[in-house]
């Protein structure tokens, strides 16, 4: 059997844990598709597997969990996708390889007009920018919105599809230089976090009334004060911990605080049926194709720079999307 590189942790840890490995190519069992990698796309949830927060079914385990590429083999019973098709995908784990192993069910066609690389930026954040805003909280015109880390892959997707419903968008950030990306993307007011308190600034900025909605991505360091930019009965939608998991807190705190809703979404949850991942990407697709979004691809890094891109990310210097060039020629 022919080999292929692999990207893989083989005991949690910081950022040194990956090892890149020569592995056997695997075969597709029974619905099942082999793709042939062309880029893959870094997340939070992948520092998530990979320091054990979020658990992997078995160490070691292949990292990373969106792709692109070419479908070269499928297993019995497959008929989604067939040998050529070009696809993408995400909340599945193995893409940090040359080749990975995917349910059929969860792959999506990627229409010419959109490239593979594009296409593995904005699987996982984009489709997580489509469910927050149009299932989550479905966001309407006149909807008021704090968009948390708004400079980051998925914050300037978040920040675009709000706007494309018609929110008002208050966006924070950690540098001027993410606050002109916050407002390319199409923010209304952008708040740099170093330089202002967002609490006090979005309570200015609404004439005290708060916002119908937030969405947090960045979890401990941001929680307690994005309840106190709510509106009464307004919605905290926590979808990462990038700065660590939020303190356990009694409930009565959304009461007294004005009859508030917590919600911790997944995207599995939001893509549980192919029709619903479908939904959510053609979507997105076509906004690509028409121009009416953009995925702001900050490097594309060799898979031999796993350890670097991990710890830009840790460390906030990444604005935007980084891809890996798993099969640079695909």
């Amino acid at each position: 059997m022919s080999a292929m590189k692999a990207v893989r942790v083989h005991a949690y840890g910081d950022a040194d844990a990956h090892r890149v490995d020569e592995i056997d190519i695997p075969t597709p069992g029974p619905g099942e598709a082999l793709v042939r990698v062309a880029a893959a796309g870094l997340n939070f949830i992948d520092v998530s597997y990979r320091t054990g927060l979020f658990k992997a079914p078995q160490l070691p385990f292949t990292n990373v969990s969106e792709a692109a590429g070419t479908v070269v083999d499928v297993g019995a019973g497959v008929s989604e996708v067939a040998p050529g098709d070009r696809v993408a995908y995400c909340m599945v784990l193995g893409a940090y390889a040359e080749y990975a192993v995917v349910p059929a069910w969860r792959l999506v066609p990627v229409p010419a007009a959109v490239d593979l690389r594009t296409a593995a930026a904005v699987m996982l954040q984009g489709t997580t920018a489509h469910y927050l805003t149009h299932s989550t909280f479905p966001l309407k015109p006149g909807d008021a919105a704090l968009v948390h880390a708004a400079a980051g892959g998925a914050g300037l997707l978040l920040t675009q599809v709000a706007r494309k419903c018609g929110a008002t968008v208050y966006a924070t950030v950690g540098t001027a230089a993410k606050a002109a990306l916050a407002r390319q993307a199409g923010a209304h007011e952008v708040i740099n976090y170093s330089t202002h308190d967002f609490e006090t600034e979005v309570k200015r900025l609404t004439g005290g009334r708060g916002v119908d909605v937030v969405y947090d991505s960045v979890g401990a360091s941001t929680f307690d004060k994005s309840l106190n930019c709510l509106r009464p009965r307004g919605y905290m939608v926590l979808f990462g911990t990038s700065s660590g998991p939020v303190p356990p807190f009694d409930p009565a705190l959304l009461g007294a605080r004005g009859s508030l809703f917590l919600t911790r979404p997944g995207l599995n949850r939001y893509t549980a049926t192919r029709a619903e991942i479908l939904e959510r990407a053609e979507a997105l697709f076509a906004w690509l194709a028409a121009g009416e979004l953009s995925v702001r691809i900050d490097g594309v890094r060799p898979l031999a720079d796993v350890v670097a891109a991990h710890r830009d990310l840790e460390g906030r210097r990444t604005a935007g999307k980084v891809l890996f060039d798993v099969n640079p020629a695909d």
